[in-house]
């Protein structure tokens, strides 16, 4: 790691602290303490393997998209790509830094850059088209759950499904409607023309037109490799779902009564999509918010609802970024990453 990138992780650790410090201002700390005496800690560790478990998936996606006739990614190296991605997401704003820290951890592997850009590109596409499957499952069959507590969060949620549906339809526009979204982006650019000056205009438009020509280019690996797209769809929805079920295990190491699986899925996929909107890095202070607002009606004890955040932002947030570290500091063996599958067998 940088010492850029150790001081963005110091300073998510410092706010999380300040964050919960906050939370903790009205909280009776006799209550606390006795709440935190009662956990089951038995459920935390499911919570904890559902997060690894998830992890585990991702990697199996990664070698899904990386396995070729004669060649596959060992484990122990495609590992890495997920892990890695947890920490940048984590300490980047709005995320970004999770795509440019996979594809230096499967550099580093010996995957060579072009197919390690596709690899991801192929796999970013398939989370997105997930992410807004489930949320979409999960609002068809649970939003009537906790609709009338939403309050002033519906609004972000709605916002959150329009970002999606839109970075979607970009994407399948690229891919199906490769002249006509040339044409557009044109027909977007002259108003930026008007605004900032036309020398920045033509920076800007040519920027936009390499993106899609690039992507253009991924896609059509896309339309090849069906099997395996289809292979990593589903196992994206199991990745996501292990990942969602995470609040669900927290609830029960607390003793929470009459916890329903589906409702804290449903609560848990719509702090996710409020979370997405927010600049900071990890949503912080949107994601304890909308948690305390959602999850409010399952314990309207303060001590037990800030024990609840404070175990959830652990094992999906603070835990990634532990283990990515792990990661980053182990080093692929280089030269020894691919193996011709008639010598292992």
């Amino acid at each position: 790691m940088s010492r850029k990138n150790k001081i963005a992780a110091f300073i998510m650790l410092l706010l999380g602290v300040g964050i919960f410090a906050w939370e903790l201002r009205n909280t009776n700390i006799r209550h606390l303490v006795h709440q935190f005496n009662q956990i089951n800690w038995w459920w935390i560790l499911v919570g904890m393997l559902m997060m690894f478990g998830s992890w585990l998936v991702e990697t199996v996606i990664v070698q899904v998209f990386l396995k070729q006739e004669h060649e596959q990614l060992l484990f122990r190296e495609a590992v890495r790509v997920p892990l890695v991605e947890q920490l940048f997401n984590a300490i980047t704003p709005f995320s970004t830094g999770g795509q440019p820290a996979q594809l230096f951890a499967l550099m580093q592997s010996g995957i060579e850059g072009g197919r390690a850009s596709s690899v991801l590109l192929m796999k970013f596409v398939v989370y997105q088209f997930m992410v807004l499957v489930n949320f979409i499952l999960t609002i068809a069959v649970g939003f009537h759950y906790i609709a009338d507590q939403l309050g002033p969060l519906k609004w972000f949620i709605i916002f959150g499904m329009v970002i999606h549906v839109t970075v979607i339809a970009g994407l399948l526009l690229v891919m199906y409607r490769y002249g006509f979204t040339k044409r557009l982006v044109a027909i977007a650019m002259v108003p930026v023309g008007w605004i900032l000056g036309q020398k920045r205009r033509h920076e800007i438009g040519a920027r936009a037109e390499e993106k899609i020509d690039t992507f253009y280019q991924e896609s059509l690996h896309l339309k090849r490799e069906k099997k395996k797209v289809i292979r990593a769809s589903i196992l994206t929805l199991v990745q996501l779902l292990m990942y969602y079920s995470v609040p669900y295990f927290v609830l029960l190491a607390l003793h929470v009564q009459h916890v329903d699986f589906l409702r804290v899925l449903v609560m848990h996929v719509m702090i996710v999509m409020i979370v997405s909107l927010f600049p900071i890095p990890g949503g912080s202070g949107g994601a304890e918010y909308s948690f305390s607002q959602i999850f409010s009606t399952f314990m309207p004890h303060p001590a037990q609802l800030v024990l609840a955040m404070l175990l959830w932002r652990l094992l999906t947030y603070y835990l990634g970024m532990i283990c990515g570290v792990v990661a980053v500091g182990f080093q692929p063996h280089h030269g020894k990453q691919l193996k011709d599958k008639k010598q292992i067998s």
